[in-house]
């Protein structure tokens, strides 16, 4: 499966030139396990993403990551690590991350989300920096 459209990698780019907390623009996710990654930027280099890494270990963390390295993941029964075609991103990355990190995993779950973002908004010591 390609994993990024054309679409994508433009907007991954020109995210990666302006500084700022972007909406993620692609999921990707292992069909066998437990691993998923949430990319708002692309360097120029169009190799270096950078995002949300989780790989199921229980602790998701904000940091970069290889196309060509996770493009080249084999796993089991012939799959590949695949794009989820039915993401859209709704909040900026800080939000996915603060979820994830009171959840242990990256999380769609609405209300998981806008907890961290009122939270967020409010300022809530609860919640570390990210």
């Amino acid at each position: 499966m390609l994993l990024l459209t054309q679409d994508q990698r433009e907007r991954l780019i020109a995210n990666g030139k302006n500084c700022g907390d972007h909406v993620p623009v692609v999921k990707l996710f292992s069909p066998v396990g437990a691993a998923t990654w949430l990319f708002s930027e692309l360097d120029e280099d169009g190799d270096t993403l950078f995002g949300l890494c989780d790989l199921g270990f229980g602790c998701p963390e904000m940091g970069s990551a290889s196309l060509a390295e996770i493009a080249a993941v084999s796993l089991p029964f012939g799959l590949t690590i695949e794009r989820d075609l039915c993401f859209e991103g709704r909040f900026p990355l800080t939000i996915y991350a603060d979820a994830a990190r009171l959840a242990g995993s990256i999380t769609e779950d609405a209300a998981r989300l806008e907890a961290a973002a009122t939270a967020r908004a409010q300022e809530s010591p609860a919640l570390p920096p990210p």
